[in-house]
């Protein structure tokens, strides 16, 4: 007998595409795993808040996930010191900063020094924000505020562990186009919080139109505007280029962390019969 279908509500869609359907075996599995232990952790978080498995799953996946992509930035250091040579340096570091040395301008170094501070630590939480509080009163949820908070705390997190953990130095003063960064060069900051609010905000996106064409520049925008920020910090001197490869590839790992984080909360929100045991609880809030 094929499954009743259910009324999905506004967030837990991307076109045709049902959030709260895992494909994979991995996917059901993580499913089953965090119902068991959102279901073991609910009598402690009800002490605290009266949450449901729902809450409680999103919580533990997402603290469980900030823990591990810490520990993979720490780890990251072995990985680095494995590659560099005697200089600190990789292979392709001096040549693309040199070959980015060739193309500088006054014209064109203002113009892209502009564009960086866009990602720096006051600019990218702004325009983040600004797209987050309008979905977020198109939607009158506060799941965009949420997830956009908890990506932030992780991705700063993971900011300072690396730079602490590394400190590698930045590029000489004297090939940088002032003006110049002091903090230890290992992952770019910007590149990575840029890569992590970017992603979280399309995905709202996707969320929340249903046109395939908004989809598909979202997409393209979101993209476009994280590249080029990483490669504005090798352009302008302020990092290496790996520096930036670490920060589009923790960032877009912990967005994907905060991604699955949610639809394991969309998908107990929706199925409370996953925690096996549990009855449905009609009257917890949602999380967002």
């Amino acid at each position: 007998m094929p499954e009743p279908t259910r009324p999905q509500t506004p967030d837990d869609t991307i076109g045709a595409r049902d959030l709260t359907a895992w494909h994979t075996r991995f996917g059901r599995w993580l499913v089953d795993l965090f119902a068991v232990l959102a279901r073991v952790s609910r009598p402690a978080a009800r002490r605290v808040a009266s949450w449901s498995s729902a809450h409680v799953a999103f919580v533990v996946f997402a603290v469980i996930a900030l823990v591990v992509m810490v520990a993979l930035v720490e780890g990251i250091e072995t990985v680095y010191e494995g590659v560099v040579g005697r200089d600190g340096l990789t292979a392709v570091d001096q040549p693309v900063l040199d070959a980015a040395i060739t193309l500088r301008s006054p014209g064109l170094d203002s113009a892209v020094t502009a564009f960086t501070d866009v990602g720096g630590p006051v600019g990218m939480p702004i325009l983040a924000l600004v797209a987050v509080a309008i979905i977020t009163w198109r939607r009158r949820r506060w799941t965009p505020i949420v997830l956009t908070v908890i990506a932030a705390a992780g991705s700063l997190a993971m900011t300072i562990v690396g730079k602490n953990v590394v400190d590698r130095a930045r590029p000489p003063a004297s090939l940088a186009v002032p003006p110049l960064e002091l903090s230890p060069s290992f992952p770019s900051g910007h590149t990575l919080n840029a890569t992590v609010l970017t992603t979280i905000v399309v995905y709202l996106v996707l969320i929340e139109t249903t046109a395939a064409w908004q989809r598909t520049l979202a997409i393209t925008i979101g993209t476009i505007f994280v590249l080029t920020m990483g490669l504005s910090r090798v352009f302008l001197g302020h990092h290496w280029l790996t520096d930036v490869l670490a920060g589009w590839l923790i960032g877009l790992a912990w967005a994907l962390a905060v991604i699955t984080a949610h639809r394991l909360w969309l998908t107990l929100r929706e199925r409370p019969e996953t925690v096996r045991g549990e009855a449905t609880d009609t009257t917890d809030t949602a999380v967002a």
